[in-house]
């Protein structure tokens, strides 16, 4: 071999990567977007970083991306997985459908987190280069993992080198590649040409056999010094041909040392210098290293062999041969790869196209015979043989478009929707009119669920409308069901409005009313198969229009639709119908009128998953089961189901379901009063699903900051979540306001509270989600309580709002199973108590009528018992402060008594739990029901400063917050925030409670 394999130029670059890799081995790690043409180095420099890296201790994996559309999906990952001592199998093939063969589109999740797992797993036991090689000719899956794990790049001892051609990326690297360069991890490196010293470097080293392998450049000649001026000119040539090419010089190189370089009559590009080395090759190596070109880049010597019934010994000779002129580079055992993808590419271009026709059937035949036993990793190379063969006739599209499909169905089953799709529409699109209409339809319907898997709502629709067609044509109802069930219940109402418009025509179909039947539907007699399947599709067409009308919002179209599924369902005998009608059933029956049915649908859900062995149905009953016993009060019994929750979401696998989990225990450990673990679930569960599904990720996070600054103050992200704009689901258009103004009023803030509040409108026009009435009312009381207290609120708006909040009394109050927001008789009392602290001459005007503080008393005494009872300790003390402080204003006989009680429970529990936004107000409370001995004799002995007491004064004096501001010559804002460090100081909730302390201190 004459070309020296030493680097040549290079040094900005290799100094760049040996800095990352430094930076990675102390846990900062890189994604490096390496960018050029074809032929600038790319790979040479890839092979360098490698070096280094082995060199310093790290491993090394390769990924290399094909060129032709026939690599399995995920191929990259899979030959780096292997290389790094990790099976690819169980990471990256399982099966879409998961245990129990139930589908959901984020099954997929859970093969990104195995790469990133195993990838972080090498790593972490002493660094790791990761090379991608040619990601312009990576499939979509295998880019969308990068895209993952290029989030956790820089907290990694890792760096991740991916390679690809600026001039040419795909339209799917064209999407994905802003993304990557958004890690923050990420640098680019973009390749330039050599230089005139660089090219002459190069021919001189391929000139001298002496310099072979010579790591250190040359060092410079001096003017006037020993070099051949017939060199220089040469290298300006060469420079002026290749534009610094570094693959076209030494392709020149070789000519110039082999004495075919004609400076009068330079190549124009790569390809015809392959192509002129290629004529003075021997025939037998010319056929075979033509038919290696079809097979693919890098192949294997037996399969080559093969496709030209020729002996492994004989083809093995004549690939020697090859390597010997440049062409091929020798791998391993049989193993070969072309020098350069452009060698390759210039030796297909050699063939005529009846010669490149036999290559192809040859290698299709060859492949299915070699690899009959599993095909699994060859189908797509097989389709891609006969998609060139596809213009051939009808015989060769039909074999085209059965590969296609069977490629296309093991791309999904191996979560690689995107590739699925592509190939999917391949079989498709050799149609040549010989289709029938139900084969049309099933390919069809399949494209639509490979879109859906992949995001591609309206890929999605598109082919469910299609099908709709199709099997309408074909004559078949069964398959028009199939099809409108493509389609699934999503936030956006124009793919429901089609999704509706299918189910409805596809029931139609089926016989029998489209709407759904009131009465219970028998099962089909006898024995009858087909009667049986319609039964069940009919069940599911039900089930899909009940998760269409959840989605708008039609709560009694809902009840209706999702019962008569149920119904149908439970007919037919079918497992996935009747999982499908459960799930619909279990959104028909919220809040606490629905509680025991979601107990009743929690335990159907389990026997079938027990029956069936579905995992993801496992989860779903776990998940209901847990929800529905914390809305009964029985947040021990929620904490032991967590194990079965557990156990199911190890089994489902993935971020998704592992959200679930992470919900599901924050929620319980914050009823219990375990904050620091409801706090890290919580964000544990968001860091997992911001990136799958950021709407209900960021909603469930926001739920649980929310009730948890309720007891131990605004965190970081809570306040952050309160100021940045949420963009939620139009359901949620009323509950985002209502919450946003309740975290202001726990954080001191009752203007801002007012303006969220506002956003809200009206409560006549609020529009809550039925699973969210009760927790919405709660919110809405406890933010105008707070701004009432403030002088911001209207008292008559806090009362309406209470008297509805009123008909759900006895109840314990969870939203969807993302928080826990105590006894409803906790936010009936605290509303009561804001309205019974006002001052009387508001009362007296009989605008509200007598009687708050009694009734602030009552519910307050239910709230802690019932807290007791459901084992939610930091509720019950809230309960018993704002208990405490009811009593002290009421001053009934025996109040006082009772207050004292109710305040040193708190308190206890208070510091016991660390609800560090009770503690000093359960504190002063106690001191202030103490016997007077402690307390100073004047403001002086306060902990007040000058200024606030002040404020203190004229709050007495009945000011408002802004007339304050104008007598103090201070803003409004400043002016509340002083009144608020008053109320946080003595523990106060209410402006008439410093009132009093004011003519207490003074008397």
């Amino acid at each position: 071999m004459l070309l020296a394999d030493a680097l040549v130029g290079r040094r900005r670059e290799v100094a760049a990567l040996r800095g990352w890799l430094d930076e990675a081995r102390g846990g900062a790690g890189r994604l490096v977007l390496c960018a050029g043409e074809p032929g600038i180095g790319k790979t040479r420099l890839a092979r360098e970083l490698a070096g280094m890296a082995l060199a310093g201790g790290c491993a090394v994996a390769w990924g290399r991306c094909a060129e032709a559309a026939g690599a399995p999906a995920f191929w990259p990952w899979r030959q780096a997985l292997r290389s790094l001592g990790v099976a690819p199998d169980p990471v990256l093939g399982g099966g879409s459908a998961g245990p129990g063969g139930e589908a959901a589109p984020e099954d997929r999740f859970r093969v990104f987190d195995g790469v990133a797992d195993a990838v972080g797993t090498v790593a972490a036991q002493g660094g790791l280069a990761v090379i991608l090689d040619d990601i312009h000719w990576a499939d979509e899956p295998s880019l969308l993992v990068l895209r993952h794990l290029a989030d956790q790049v820089a907290d990694a001892a890792l760096v991740v080198f991916a390679a690809f051609r600026d001039r040419e990326p795909s339209g799917v690297l064209a999407r994905v590649l802003p993304d990557l360069l958004r890690s923050p991890a990420a640098a680019r490196l973009d390749l330039r040409g050599f230089d005139l010293a660089e090219v002459r470097d190069q021919l001189r080293r391929m000139a001298d056999p002496q310099r072979l392998g010579t790591p250190a450049p040359s060092p410079p000649v001096e003017p006037g010094g020993d070099r051949s001026p017939g060199a220089d000119e040469t290298a300006r040539v060469v420079l002026g041909v290749t534009a610094g090419n570094p693959l076209f010089v030494r392709e020149i190189g070789r000519a110039v040392a082999d004495g075919t370089w004609r400076p009068d009559r330079p190549p124009r590009s790569v390809l015809d210098v392959v192509a002129a080395r290629l004529e003075r090759v021997g025939p037998g190596c010319r056929r075979l290293v033509q038919a290696a070109a079809i097979v693919g880049r890098r192949f294997g010597i037996g399969l080559v062999a093969s496709v030209l019934a020729e002996p492994v010994d004989k083809c093995l000779t004549l690939a020697d041969e090859a390597v010997g002129h440049g062409l091929l580079d020798r791998l391993g055992a049989g193993e070969f790869q072309f020098t350069h993808a452009l060698t390759r590419d210039a030796v297909e271009a050699s063939l005529a196209g009846a010669a490149t026709a036999a290559l192809h059937r040859a290698t299709a035949s060859a492949l299915a015979d070699r690899f009959a036993d599993d095909l699994s990793d060859h189908l797509a190379d097989i389709a891609r043989h006969w998609a060139q063969l596809a213009p051939h006739g009808p015989a060769e599209a039909a074999a085209a478009r059965a590969w296609s499909a069977r490629a296309a169905e093991e791309a999904v089953r191996r979560l690689a929707y995107e590739e699925g799709v592509r190939l999917y529409r391949a079989a498709l699109a050799f149609d040549r009119g010989a289709m029938v209409g139900a084969e049309r339809c099933r390919l069809l319907v399949a494209l639509g669920r490979a879109a859906y898997f992949a995001g591609d709502l309206a890929g999605c629709v598109d082919a469910a409308t299609l099908a709709v067609e199709a099997g309408r044509a074909a004559g078949s109802p069964e398959l028009v069901a199939e099809a409108a069930l493509v389609l699934e219940a999503a936030p956006g109402q124009g793919v429901n409005a089609v999704a509706d418009r299918l189910c409805e025509e596809a029931l139609a179909g089926l016989g029998g009313p489209a709407a759904p039947v009131a009465s219970p539907v028998p099962e089909p007699a006898g024995n009858d198969e087909a009667a049986r399947r319609t039964s069940a599709l009919r069940a599911r067409l039900l089930a899909q229009r009940a998760h269409l009308a959840f989605y708008g919002g039609e709560q009694d179209r809902l009840d209706e639709l999702s019962a008569a599924a149920l119904a149908q369902a439970r007919a037919s005998g079918d497992d996935q119908a009747l999982g499908d009608a459960l799930r619909a059933r279990q959104e028909a029956c919220p809040g606490p009128a629905g509680r025991t049915e979601r107990l009743e649908i929690a335990t159907e859900m389990l026997a079938l998953a027990r029956r069936t062995g579905g995992a993801r149905s496992a989860m779903w009953g776990e998940l209901w089961r847990i929800e529905a016993l914390l809305e009964s009060g029985h947040a021990a019994a929620a904490a032991e189901e967590l194990a079965g929750l557990r156990a199911a979401v190890e089994r489902v696998g993935g971020p998704v379901s592992a959200w679930h989990l992470d919900r599901a225990t924050a929620c319980v450990a914050q009823a219990q009063g375990r904050y620091g673990e409801a706090r890290a679930a919580a964000r544990r569960g968001f860091d997992r699903m911001r990136a799958v599904e950021p709407a209900p990720a960021g909603g469930a996070y926001m739920a649980m900051l929310c009730a948890l600054a309720g007891h131990v103050g605004l965190s970081a992200d809570a306040e952050r979540f309160a100021r940045e704009p949420f963009d939620g689901p139009p359901r949620f258009r009323t509950m985002a306001p209502l919450t946003r103004a309740v975290l202001f009023v726990f954080a001191g803030f009752p203007e801002d509270a007012a303006a969220a509040y506002r956003l809200a409108g009206p409560p006549d026009s609020w529009s809550l989600p039925a699973f969210f009435v009760v927790p919405g009312h709660v919110s809405a009381v406890l933010a105008a309580a707070g701004l009432v207290t403030a002088g911001l609120g209207r008292p008559d708006e806090l009362a309406e709002l209470l008297r509805r909040l009123s008909a759900f009394r006895g109840e314990h109050v969870i939203g969807s199973g993302v928080a826990y927001l105590g006894p409803t008789e906790l936010a009936l009392g605290r509303g009561a108590l804001a309205l019974g602290l006002l001052d009387g001459a508001w009362a007296d005007e009989g605008r509200l009528g007598v009687g708050w503080l009694d009734t602030a008393v009552d519910d307050l005494a239910v709230a802690a018992d019932r807290a007791d009872r459901a084992g939610a300790p930091g509720f019950a003390a809230e309960a018993r402060y704002h208990l405490a402080t009811a009593l002290l204003a009421r001053a009934a006989p025996g109040d006082r008594e009772r207050a004292v009680a109710a305040a040193r429970d708190a308190d206890r529990v208070a510091r016991a739990l660390g609800m560090t936004a009770y503690l000093d107000r359960t504190a002063a409370l106690v001191g202030e029901l103490g016997d007077g001995a402690e307390r100073a004799s004047g403001l002086r002995g306060s902990t007040l400063s000058p200024r606030e007491e002040e404020v203190a004064r004229l709050v007495a004096d009945g000011l408002t917050n802004r007339q304050i501001a104008a007598r103090l010559v201070i803003s409004e804002r400043t002016a509340q925030n002083h009144v608020q460090h008053i109320l946080t100081k003595l523990g106060f909730s209410a402006r008439s409670q410093i009132a009093t302390w004011v003519v207490r201190a003074a008397g």
